[in-house]
């Protein structure tokens, strides 16, 4: 950390030149900006040129351009796809307040797609960070969920083990799994547990989601190598509310709730929303392991439907406090509760003896707090404090011994009788109804401090803890009584300095972290003639420091380069170092955190405007190198597809991943867009001595989107948004090659996909009423994210989304 402080003191040093002289003059400027009708502009994008000053309006159309030299200025002012207005002002006190009123009208922002871009989104997108920041105005209105709005970003992609409820990987420049942190505000969603996921935060409540792609800002404080995912939830609290519902293949049921009510006089606010999702996800796949076993011991490939993979979860949260008051800018406490049911089909891979009768059960109750101040006791200094503290339960049900094939059927032996499985059990370590109960915690706190316009210091700290207890029903008495404890501990600090010098068009921000983790795990034996129970202890404390910076620089208003780096520690997760049943993983109480050297450099062109046309293109290279790589066992024969347990492990072999992603938007007089973005890289290690891929990851992809707005369809003031999408994975293997001897190899192989899925989505003249239509995987083709798990194939949905805005 003095090292770290050491740069951040030249930094200082080095930028003092970038200061004003004390006898320059500058003023401020104000102003607001108006709509023709006379309503104020949000999230307008104002700017000068020389020297780059940017700022964009608040709610009521108010901006604010600091620290401008005296002197004539033309101000521009940009809003979404509307053409530039511009006026000129002179600067020559210290106030300056100006309004303007746009030569157009207001449209409705949520119901007409935003198709061209962003704008506070920009901001954050040209800081130096290889990041995307995704709005979630569609997937609110549309029946898509919000890893598809992920999918369709540059450089992500899902890997999903199946349909709804299943495991799901977020894969950012080929690193995935916990190579990836996902957060809400900035507390890890892995602890609310299993049923709260991006899928069942209902969209409304979701303000963007900031995609980070190798290296991290020091605010997130995260242990990551591959990126992370920051979901920013809505922080204002007008009166509202939100409900959802939506049916459609797989009897799949899936509805939501959200709304916030605040009484001004007070500040007093109140936030809740639920939600409840359901599928049998009963479609149907194929494949060589799908197959109906006859009595002779013959195998008959077939097309099947999965019989024992239903889904269900409910949750809901709440929370009550102030919002805007005097002594906080939010200031809430609530409860978030949760409870789902998993059918499990297989083990890690399809294999050719389905499940039939194993079930994943999990709970949670959890209590959290937030508190946010900007200009804490003093002028620049923030502070933001979240926590969560609660109980997370699972059980694992596997307890029939029935033997079943594809065919939905009980199993025959050659004798023509009902076949059991002679451990008892579907899964082959035999019977269990073992409970996982978890006691959970997490505090995210930040500090930051505005020297001046040109100079910030960020401190944050992320705690997280899991206190784990495992029992089984089915075990003795004895083994229950003396249970094993498992418990994971982790502190990660960041240091960071921002700096905007050169009027404003070089930023940087360098950072530093250091990494805490202790693993304790006790497990009561018995000694060699039974007579006695010893505890076994294993008690180990490891640190890591890691650092990385991230700069941009602007060449004109048009044309952004960008820059970052970092050394990224990846600490092993809790199911890592201790398994889990439920999820068929060992433990491993040994493994150690994977480090890589990440970079990106990139470029950011637009947003170009000729009359009613408008596009952007976005450009980054990128290079990963990954030692002690968390990962499945890297030998040829260690991903059998007869495995059902496997254990996580460092990888004997460093990992490099090169590559490069590009993105292109279009827009025309904002009701057609068009988007395009391809990612390809090459991720390598070393495997018996030759240099291969690395199995089950997707070199190359791409996807296509269209956007089209009909007005006063049918009706008066109703809108109709069609959209449809593409997406293209070319062909990876999932398994090693044995040597350089590859015949056979092919049957490991998944084939190059290209899935479309179609929707729309009519808007009733009231605006308040939504109506939509998709259609995924238009064309029914085999689609496969992870391993030999198959996708649903065409599936068909209906949603209805009501909203009142005041009450």
């Amino acid at each position: 950390m003095l090292k770290i402080v050491s740069v951040l003191s030249l930094l200082l040093s080095f930028s003092a030149f970038s200061q004003p002289a004390e006898d320059t003059k500058t003023g401020t400027v104000t102003g607001t900006v108006y709509f023709k009708n006379g309503n104020p502009v949000a999230e307008a994008s104002v700017f000068t040129e020389k020297p780059i000053k940017h700022a964009y309006t608040n709610d009521k159309g108010f901006f604010t351009l600091e620290n401008l030299p005296y002197g004539n200025y033309t101000i521009a002012i940009k809003y979404y796809g509307k053409e530039i207005e511009k006026i000129t002002i002179k600067v020559d006190k210290q106030n300056t307040q100006i309004k303007h009123t746009l030569s157009y009208n207001e449209t409705n922002e949520l119901n007409e797609v935003l198709v061209n871009g962003k704008t506070k989104e920009t901001e954050i997108e040209t800081q130096g960070f290889a990041v995307n920041v995704i709005k979630t105005e569609e997937a609110s209105i549309r029946n898509i969920q919000t890893n598809e709005l992920l999918n369709t970003t540059v450089g992500v992609k899902i890997r999903q083990n199946g349909g709804l409820g299943s495991d799901v990987q977020y894969s950012l420049n080929g690193l995935s799994g916990r190579s990836v942190s996902i957060f809400i505000d900035g507390i890890p969603i892995r602890i609310y547990g299993s049923s709260f996921n991006l899928n069942s935060i209902p969209p409304s409540m979701i303000k963007n989601i900031e995609v980070y792609k190798g290296v991290v800002p020091g605010h997130l404080s995260t242990d990551a190598v591959g990126g992370a995912i920051n979901i920013v939830l809505k922080k204002n609290a007008t009166n509202n509310l939100n409900a959802s519902a939506s049916y459609g293949s797989f009897n799949t049921f899936q509805t939501n709730i959200n709304g916030a009510y605040r009484i001004d006089n007070s500040g007093f606010t109140v936030k809740a929303s639920a939600f409840h999702n359901y599928s049998d996800n009963d479609y149907k796949i194929s494949g060589r392991t799908i197959v109906d076993i006859a009595p002779n011991g013959v195998q008959t490939p077939i097309t099947a439907r999965r019989f024992n993979d239903a889904y269900r979860s409910t949750g809901a949260m709440a929370q009550a406090g102030f919002t805007n008051v005097k002594w906080a800018d939010q200031f809430l406490v609530g409860v978030t509760v949760s409870d789902e049911y998993k059918e499990v089909q297989h083990g890690t891979f399809v294999t050719v003896s389905p499940y039939k009768g194993r079930f994943l059960e999990s709970d949670a109750l959890l209590g959290n707090i937030t508190y946010q101040k900007k200009d804490f006791f003093i002028k620049g200094l923030d502070v933001n404090i979240n926590g969560v503290y609660g109980k997370r339960n699972r059980t694992i049900n596997d307890t029939v011994a029935k033997a079943y094939t594809w065919a939905g059927k009980r199993l025959i032996g050659f004798n023509g009788e009902y076949l059991d499985y002679i451990w008892n059990s579907q899964n082959e370590n035999g019977p269990t109804l073992a409970q996982i109960e978890r006691k959970v915690s997490s505090v995210r706190s930040g500090l930051s401090y505005k020297i001046n316009n040109n100079h910030k210091i960020l401190f944050n700290h992320v705690y997280s803890g899991v206190d784990r207890e495992d029992s089984d029903e089915l075990i003795s008495l004895l083994e229950n009584t003396f249970q094993q404890t498992s418990d994971l501990y982790k502190n990660i600090y960041s240091l960071s300095y921002e700096l905007k010098t050169f009027e404003e068009k070089f930023r940087l921000n360098t950072f530093g972290k250091y990494y805490v983790q202790k693993v304790l795990n006790t497990k009561p034996v018995f000694n060699d003639d039974n007579t006695a129970v010893i505890d076994e202890v294993y008690d180990n404390k490891v640190d890591y420091t890691g650092y990385g910076f991230a700069a941009s620089y602007i060449v004109s208003p048009t044309l952004t380069l960008l820059t970052s780096a970092e050394r990224a520690i990846r600490l092993p997760s809790e199911n890592e170092v201790f398994g889990d049943a439920g999820d068929n993983l060992l433990s491993n109480l040994t493994i150690k955190p994977e480090t890589s050297n990440n970079f990106n450099i990139g470029l950011r062109l637009g947003e170009f405007n000729y009359k009613k046309h408008g596009f952007t293109l976005a450009a980054n290279f990128f290079a990963r190198n990954i030692e002690n790589r968390i990962g499945l066992p890297a030998g040829s024969d260690g991903l059998r597809d007869s495995d059902e347990f496997v254990q996580y492990t460092n990888l004997n072999n460093t990992a490099e991943s090169k590559g490069f992603e590009a993105e292109f938007n279009y827009n025309y007089n904002r009701n057609f867009g068009f988007n395009y973005n391809v990612t390809h890289m090459s991720l390598t290690t070393v495997n018996s001595g030759i240099e291969t891929n690395v199995p089950n990851v997707p070199l190359t992809t791409m996807n296509a989107g269209l956007r089209y707005t009909v007005k006063n369809f049918i009706q008066s003031k109703s809108i109709i948004n069609l959209f449809y999408n593409a997406y293209y994975t070319d062909e990876f293997a999932f398994k090693f090659a044995a040597g350089t001897n590859t015949t056979g190899e092919e049957e490991f192989l998944i084939n190059e996909q290209i899935s479309h899925d179609f929707g729309l989505s009519y808007t009733f003249p009231k605006r308040n009423f939504v109506m939509s239509f998709d259609v995924k995987n238009i064309f029914d083709q085999a689609v496969y994210d992870n391993l030999s798990v198959q996708k649903p194939g065409r599936a068909f949905y209906l949603k209805l989304n009501y909203t009142i805005n005041k009450f």
